[in-house]
């Protein structure tokens, strides 16, 4: 080391003082072998690329809607309302008594009907007697019955014929009003919606209930155009309802057509009898996801990846020690791991979290996670 002193008029015992601390201060740590050793930048555990199989769904929205939907109506009309016998959420089987009409009037004309076809039948057998007497009389060669009163007899006949065949047939016709004055469940379910009031006066066709059939639902997803091609009949869906519980539905058809404006299809899933409840209701919002399969990924802990300006990174270990930011593409998650679809090898060993603290470059100091501690024996009791 050189070391310069202005030429100045010092004493001897001053100079000698100056070089002694020239010699013993920091300038020392400049000479060659004397550098001072880089500190890490952070301290920091490392996380594999794993690769393994994961599940291909196909998210989507829809609501939850009636399988069918039975509108129950009067098929008779200008009667009243005499009772009610369900009310909207009530359990129906298959034929059982919904509501009744007032009977009255059309059991009067069903007693008319039914004496009016009597006494057409009556005449039919006196037109009998009296044609079957002209015939033997005809066949036994007798003058006494010309050809054309033969003939007026056999006519009176088949008038007496048709006119009881006439009255039995108004009486089907009364016997059908007065059973169409008992309104039933045409199938097992549920009533979805009644609009019947005792007192009112019903017209035909007119609806009085709604049933849902079987009790059963479906969901019917919206899914992008693009994507119905990927979906098939039987296909498992697991479907979110109202209490943020999956069932497993199944996907029964796909619809032929898209709307045209937000080019969207319908899938419809078949949900199963217990879906039926205060989870899912005709008409709520479900979400689900479809289940295409399963395929091979390379994934990270969404911790490892850094995300900025839109793309994101991860910084990959050396084996000087310092970190190699590498720009990699991700695709779907799974819980907390995230599927890098390129940019990275499986097996690739990264910097598993404090991706934010790094930079480029930046220097390392590697850490095993620590090893869970032994189990402490329990003391053995005095005796």
């Amino acid at each position: 080391m050189t070391i310069n002193i202005r030429k100045q008029k010092f004493s001897p015992g001053l100079t000698a003082m100056l070089i002694a601390a020239a010699l013993q201060s920091p300038l020392r740590a400049a000479e060659p072998g004397i550098a001072a050793k880089a500190r890490p930048a952070l301290t920091v555990n490392l996380v594999i690329a794993e690769k393994s199989d994961w599940a291909q769904t196909l998210a989507a929205n829809g609501s939850v809607a009636a399988w069918q939907e039975v509108v129950i109506g009067s098929e008779i009309g200008g009667l009243r309302l005499a009772e009610v016998e369900v009310n909207v959420g009530d359990s129906v089987k298959r034929g059982q008594l919904l509501a009744r009409l007032s009977a009255d009037t059309v059991q009067a004309e069903l007693a008319q009907a039914r004496a009016a076809a009597s006494e057409a039948r009556a005449n039919v057998s006196a037109a009998k007697l009296d044609a079957d007497r002209a015939r033997e009389l005809k066949s036994s060669g007798s003058d006494a019955l010309s050809g054309q009163a033969l003939q007026q007899y056999l006519t009176l006949e088949l008038t007496a014929d048709a006119r009881y065949e006439a009255a039995a047939a108004r009486v089907k016709t009364d016997e059908l009003r007065l059973a169409q004055t008992r309104i039933t469940a045409p199938d097992d379910g549920v009533i979805s919606a009644r609009i019947a009031a005792v007192g009112g006066v019903v017209q035909p066709g007119q609806e009085l209930f709604r049933l849902i059939r079987k009790n059963r639902l479906e969901w019917r997803a919206e899914v992008p155009a693009a994507e119905l091609m990927r979906l098939r009949p039987g296909m498992p869906v697991a479907v979110v309802g109202l209490d943020d519980q999956a069932i497993a539905g199944r996907l029964r058809i796909t619809s032929p057509s898209v709307d045209a404006q937000t080019r969207m299809g319908l899938a419809y899933v078949d949900l199963p009898a217990t879906a039926a409840g205060s989870a899912f209701r005709a008409g709520s919002f479900a979400r689900g996801e479809f289940k295409l399969g399963s395929s091979s990924a390379i994934s990270l802990p969404q911790t490892a990846l850094q995300l900025r300006d839109g793309f994101a990174y991860v910084f990959q270990v050396g084996a000087d020690g310092r970190v190699q930011q590498r720009k990699v593409t991700v695709g779907r998650r799974n819980g907390e791991r995230v599927e890098l679809t390129g940019g990275l090898e499986s097996g690739a060993r990264v910097v598993a979290s404090g991706v934010g603290f790094l930079s480029d470059g930046d220097l390392v100091r590697v850490v095993d996670a620590a090893p869970a501690a032994p189990a402490v024996k329990p003391a053995k009791p005095v005796k």
